[in-house]
């Protein structure tokens, strides 16, 4: 435990020593609004990327879809030219899809990842563009507390990890001065529990909704325990998944707290100065819940998974061992799954197949 105090201080040393130094090479650079804090939930279709900058402190959680480059092309718009700390919160290619060229493409300080892998393709890039760079490798653990220049995190969850990549989601706390924010991943309710349980004060004021609005996080008892203000979901116009669930606008709905998305906002971006914030969105609109919901077999949480027909949790665990899948078809490959239960799966027409 001493070894771990040890390195976790070291780490944010580390941090706050360059950062020092690239605060002195850019002395003759002047920023208005220093004090202030810019949270940008970048519009990245379906998938997940969120940038934090303070006071020459720059954050990314999360690195959009693999399809695309909007990530890496909004970080230049914004002038970005170092990352302190990338997070990805999970393995799946609709969090780390651009990490590998986020880090090519920027001077990156540290990788923070939850420690489960991916047979992806995506995955697979993004690690070896992390050694190749050396970038610092982390692995933060439930009750971690780092002090990044003016910022507070503490980490949330995982505590440990099975190999249940979604529900291992990397959970963090950000705070600065007195307003909260706090960031999940694809969690689930059951792993919201177990944020609850830890003791952690979780109430903030924005809360950034697990797996882009979906029904398998967002519990009633979540969001008593957060209170917030204001909720943020990621998901793609129209997209396939129904993100945003209706049961989950309905309830955030019903705790009186604003309800902001990026498929009707486009990219949101909260100003704070440590006392009292504003939200600032692309364009107006209020959510919909999706109407055209499929299941991923590439990206689904275990839990989904379940909802297949003929699909248990025994089932489910060697889905996202074995994936990723080019057609439904591969899953014969699974022991106890024949060409019966694939018809069956597809008279339900629920499965897609999409992220890898």
């Amino acid at each position: 435990m001493g070894d771990e105090q040890s390195s976790k201080e070291k780490t944010v040393n580390q941090i706050n020593q360059q950062q020092n130094q690239k605060k002195s090479e850019q002395s003759t650079i002047v920023k208005d609004d220093e004090d202030e804090m810019r949270v940008h939930y970048i519009d990245v279709g379906q998938g997940d990327a969120t940038l934090l900058e303070v006071d020459g402190f720059s954050i990314l959680i999360d690195a959009g879809n693999w399809k695309s480059k909007e990530v890496v092309d909004y970080l230049k718009e914004q002038n970005i030219k170092d990352i302190d700390i990338v997070v990805g919160t999970h393995p799946d290619a609709d969090h780390i899809g651009q990490l590998a060229q986020v880090i090519g493409e920027f001077e990156v300080g540290e990788a923070w990842m939850s420690g489960n892998s991916s047979s992806s393709a995506t995955f697979t890039n993004a690690l070896q563009a992390i050694e190749a760079s050396g970038t610092e490798y982390v692995e933060p653990r439930t009750g971690d507390v780092y002090d990044v220049g003016p910022l507070e995190i503490k980490v949330l969850h995982p505590k440990e990890i099975t190999g249940d990549a979604n529900e291992e989601s990397v959970s963090l706390k950000i705070t600065y001065g007195d307003i909260d924010f706090i960031f999940t991943g694809d969690a689930g309710v059951k792993e919201e529990q177990e944020m609850i349980d830890t003791g952690i004060d979780l109430d903030a004021e924005i809360l950034h909704l697990g797996h882009h609005g979906s029904n398998t996080s967002t519990s009633s008892a979540f969001l008593h325990a957060v209170t917030p203000e204001v909720a943020i979901y990621s998901a793609g116009i129209d997209n396939s998944y129904g993100h945003p669930h209706a049961e989950v606008i309905a309830t955030v709905e019903n705790t009186g707290a604003e309800i902001y998305g990026t498929d009707v906002n486009g990219t949101i971006i909260v100003e704070t100065d440590g006392a009292v914030y504003s939200v600032k969105m692309q364009q107006t609109g209020v959510p919909i819940e999706g109407q055209n919901r499929c299941i991923d077999l590439n990206i689904a949480s275990s839990s989904e998974l379940q909802e297949i027909s003929g699909i248990g949790e025994t089932y489910a665990k060697a889905i996202v061992e074995q994936r990723p899948f080019k057609k439904i078809e591969e899953l014969t490959a699974i022991k106890g799954i024949g060409l019966g239960t694939i018809e069956v799966i597809q008279e339900q027409g629920l499965v897609c197949i999409g992220g890898e």
